[in-house]
């Protein structure tokens, strides 16, 4: 009964922690100067549509609150910009309205925010910061009220707006995703199709009503949700292989190039030996990067002439040109469950195998699925 207890007690002090897993300091620092920025901006708007300081003291409480959504939880339903621009002009409306007609700030303040989620959610606009604006109108509201109408539009749509547009720009400038992704949308081979990775056989409707059933459409897309479920799928896949490593199935005897061979030379060499990957290093074996048969293509095609001969500056390229340098690596020690991901992904075709800053190999999705193959005849002798 005592380590019953003991348990219990246990589970219920975890609970009172924190439930979000750790938040690394670099996406912490970016989602903070991310939203400096967006509050700067927003609070120099406040300051054109009245130049009295207290307006923006006013609002900097709601926008703050805005700006933790979409710049610190961009993935977030309740940050996406239908919800946040709307949700907050909504509010502020609605609470312009409440204070017309209740004179008494112990009652409308109450009323404004009551009234704010009632109209927020019956138009799929559920914003928390705007219970934030319709209480900042009824608390401010002999100061407000005067604005009219007008002020919902005037700074707060406005500056909601601006904040949105700031934290669009931010995402895409610092390698990150807002607004969040739709099911559905253009994938990077230019189809509908889900990614490789993520195609569960769910449509779109059972998706979302999976989120309904367990009542967390306030906190996950759809496609989100689709994302996480094929993730969860591959790591449990993964714990179904033999321990095994990227230096036990990895292709040692290497053809690289350097990075000022010439795209001629390395169309000969992808012809001569039926590649799809060709690394790119120094003569040491230095790492540079990787060149896919794709992404040749691509490049090349861009430099021929309208008569379908290469350009003079199609003959000038060179490897260093070509190739991609931002591309998923390993060492000899990976597990090669941690490859699958990274191989399952439409724009990577092969893992180079890196030893401190030398090429030592490289993995291929030819190499990943004979290594599941064998593991798949041994499960079945």
């Amino acid at each position: 009964m005592r380590i019953l207890v003991d348990r219990t007690g246990h589970s219920r002090l975890r609970a009172l922690g924190p439930s979000l897993a750790a938040v690394p300091a670099a996406e912490a620092v970016r989602a903070g100067i991310g939203a400096l920025i967006g509050l700067a901006a927003a609070a120099g708007l406040a300051l054109l549509a009245s130049p009295e300081l207290w307006l923006g003291v006013y609002l900097i409480a709601p926008f703050g609150a805005t700006s933790v959504l979409i710049f610190a939880a961009p993935n977030s339903p309740l940050a996406q910009p239908w919800p946040a621009v709307l949700g907050n002009t909504l509010s502020a409306f609605v609470a312009l309205l409440v204070c017309r007609l209740v004179a008494d700030p112990m009652a409308a303040v109450p009323l404004s925010v009551g009234a704010a989620i009632i109209a927020m959610a019956l138009c799929r606009a559920t914003h928390p910061p705007g219970g934030a604006v319709a209480m900042t109108v009824a608390i401010g509201a002999d100061k407000i009220a005067p604005l009219g109408l007008g002020f919902a539009l005037m700074p707060v749509a406005a500056g909601t707006v601006l904040l949105v547009v700031i934290a669009t720009a931010y995402a895409h400038a610092t390698g990150r995703r807002y607004p969040f992704r739709q099911f559905g949308e253009v994938n990077p081979s230019g189809t509908t199709d889900p990614a490789p990775p993520e195609r569960l056989g769910l449509s779109e409707d059972e998706l979302a009503a999976i989120l309904v059933r367990y009542n967390q459409a306030l906190n996950l897309g759809v496609e989100d949700l689709a994302r996480l479920i094929a993730a969860a799928e591959m790591q449990a896949a993964s714990h179904r292989t033999k321990a095994q490593v990227a230096g036990d199935i990895m292709s040692r005897d290497l053809v690289t190039v350097a990075p000022d061979t010439s795209m001629l030379d390395i169309a000969a060499l992808f012809s001569r030996h039926g590649f799809t990957s060709l690394p790119v290093a120094e003569p040491d074996g230095r790492y540079l990067g990787v060149i896919f048969q794709l992404h040749l293509i691509a490049r090349a095609h861009a430099r021929f002439r309208p008569d379908g001969r290469l350009s003079r500056a199609g003959h000038d390229l060179r490897a260093a040109d070509v190739m991609g340098e931002r591309l998923p690596t390993a060492t000899p020690d990976t597990p090669i469950a941690a490859l699958l991901p990274k191989l399952a992904s439409s724009d990577t075709d092969a893992v180079p195998v890196l030893d401190g800053d030398r090429i030592v190999g490289i993995v291929t999705r030819t190499d990943l699925i004979a290594a599941l193959a064998r593991e798949s005849l041994r499960r079945d002798d």
